[in-house]
């Protein structure tokens, strides 16, 4: 078909891929790729020579990719906002992708002056804010799961995984303690643990028999975890993400340090016996903002 065949066709302007660009307010590279992201096709592309071109009832939409993109949307975000059934809908979408943008400004805000301070030798202050005691944890059997995970997937995975373990124990003769997460190497944006989520179940004959059915391959397993000493802080709901969680870890790793003395030689002093964790205790969703919920602990001997 031609070009003037197509414009009859629609009874619309079409525009070369130049000027809808121009027109737009995006450039020929950014609308191909668009193309190719299925996020705005061309109305027609000829097939002898293969130039695109699109209507000029195209505009509006090209113009509202650019300014979501304006604000460092994700392509596939932009997709989901542009077809949205409805501009309610939308506007839902958008309000809901600012928010997750506001919350990691706001993480980024506090990790900043959280490290202005380690910089400048001020970190100690914050350190003071944590108050260390020790408690004894007798043995426990628990159900677990296990997995490699980054730092921006933990607070999605630790409430999903201690739920599916939490509804476990409760078929298994109840939870039997508080939930707690362990790391048995550093979980960072670059470094991807593992960690461990384990539940304390009261049956242990009926936990094995569950994971057995309906674990996770790989993944879910049911072990018992011994007795230990930990020692620990315990921080506020708002505290349960970085910096602030880093440096309660930070703060109880001070305070063992200095049960050993300046040498770390002094008769009595704490060893560590085992891995870092994290021990929920509260209910998460009744908790708020200042309410404590969980203790940043080390096991120790």
């Amino acid at each position: 078909m031609a070009v003037k065949d197509a414009v009859d066709a629609v009874d619309e302007e079409l525009l070369t891929i130049g000027s809808f660009a121009a027109r737009s307010r995006l450039s020929a590279k950014a609308l191909r790729l668009y193309d190719r992201l299925g996020l705005l096709a061309p109305a027609y592309v000829d097939g002898t020579t293969g130039y695109r071109y699109y209507r000029a009832g195209q505009v509006e939409r090209a113009r509202l990719v650019a300014l979501l993109r304006q604000l460092d949307m994700p392509l596939a975000r932009i997709a989901e906002v542009i077809e949205a059934a409805d501009g309610g809908a939308a506007a839902g979408l958008l309000a809901a992708y600012w928010a997750d943008v506001e919350r990691r400004i706001a993480g980024q805000r506090t990790l900043a002056a959280y490290l202005r301070g380690r910089l400048s030798g001020r970190s100690s202050e914050m350190y003071e804010t944590f108050a260390v005691e020790t408690v004894e944890v007798p043995a426990q059997v628990v159900i677990t799961e296990t997995r490699h995970t980054l730092a921006d997937e933990l607070p999605a995975w630790i409430p999903a995984s201690l739920g599916r373990l939490e509804a476990a124990a409760r078929a298994c003769g109840g939870v039997a303690g508080a939930p707690f997460v362990v790391y048995y190497a550093e979980v960072s944006m670059e470094s991807d643990g593992p960690a461990e989520a384990c539940v304390p179940v009261a049956d242990e004959a009926a936990a094995r028999a569950w994971a057995e059915r309906h674990g996770r391959a790989g993944e879910t397993k049911v072990r018992v975890e011994p007795a230990r000493t930990l020692a620990y802080t315990r921080i506020s709901k708002a505290q349960v993400a970085h910096p602030q969680i880093g440096a309660a870890f930070e703060a109880v790793e001070r305070w063992v340090a200095r049960q050993g003395g300046p040498d770390g030689a002094r008769e009595g002093a704490l060893e560590y016996d085992g891995p870092c964790r994290e021990v929920y205790f509260a209910d998460w969703d009744a908790a708020g903002p200042e309410d404590p919920v969980c203790d940043v602990a080390f096991p120790v001997r």
